[in-house]
């Protein structure tokens, strides 16, 4: 099984990569005994994330997640980076994309099917819902320090 590989890191960051999105296939996320799911992979362990999770996952034409889905807390924004499908959430079936982005609340009942001829890539962030505010909109500073490469 292919493996997320460590690229860099210091004490503020941490950097990895899952290779090419062609590659995706070559991983399998195991959730228990005889659960696999072919083509995803997480990957916020990998880069110590603290506020969140994130996944990358492939679906080959003519498959799909296999199950309605919810979360407690988390709230999902999936990223369609190539290939064509549609998502499914509250009974509410939608075609999705290169460069669609879907927001689920942590209720929404989804999932995600290819029903296209090409590889159907997506890149899934998961984190606490209900946290971000006015505040944290202005939370980046830019400094005055030259960047030097």
């Amino acid at each position: 099984m292919k493996k997320i590989e460590t690229i860099a890191a210091g004490e503020n960051f941490a950097a990895a990569g899952v290779g090419r999105m062609s590659d995706l296939g070559d991983y399998v996320l195991e959730l228990g005994p005889g659960v696999k799911i072919p083509g995803k992979v997480f990957g916020g362990a990998a880069v110590g994330a603290t506020g969140g999770e994130f996944s990358w996952q492939v679906f080959a034409p003519g498959t799909e997640t296999g199950f309605l889905h919810t979360h407690k807390t988390h709230e999902e924004l999936y990223f369609f980076l190539s290939g064509r499908g549609e998502m499914q959430v509250d009974g509410q079936v939608f075609p999705v994309g290169e460069g669609s982005v879907v927001r689920v609340s942590p209720a929404g009942r989804r999932s995600v099917r290819n029903n296209g001829a090409e590889p159907l890539v997506m890149l899934c962030v998961q984190y606490r819902g209900a946290t971000f505010g006015a505040d944290d909109a202005a939370d980046g500073q830019i400094l005055a320090d030259p960047v030097a490469w």
